[in-house]
């Protein structure tokens, strides 16, 4: 399952992340490593970006970024 499919108020733990370079710098820079859990917490009105908690702070991430990220549920 990825990212972007995570109901909103449920956490899950992240797998694996499938990009490359600055974003994937990006990514891990924000704390999004494998084994770090993640909970959906607010969806815009047009459903993009989707905001995240993430070892204690919100961050906001783009659809097409939320589909590079594999998670366990």
């Amino acid at each position: 399952m990825t990212l972007d499919k995570l109901e909103i108020n449920k956490c899950a733990t992240i797998k694996s992340l499938h990009c490359t370079g600055d974003l994937r710098r990006r990514l891990l820079d924000l704390g999004l490593v494998n084994g770090t859990n993640i909970k959906a917490i607010l969806k815009s009105p047009i459903g993009n970006p989707i905001a995240y908690e993430v070892r204690g702070t919100v961050i906001a991430l783009r659809k097409e970024d939320s589909k590079l990220i594999k998670i366990l549920n």
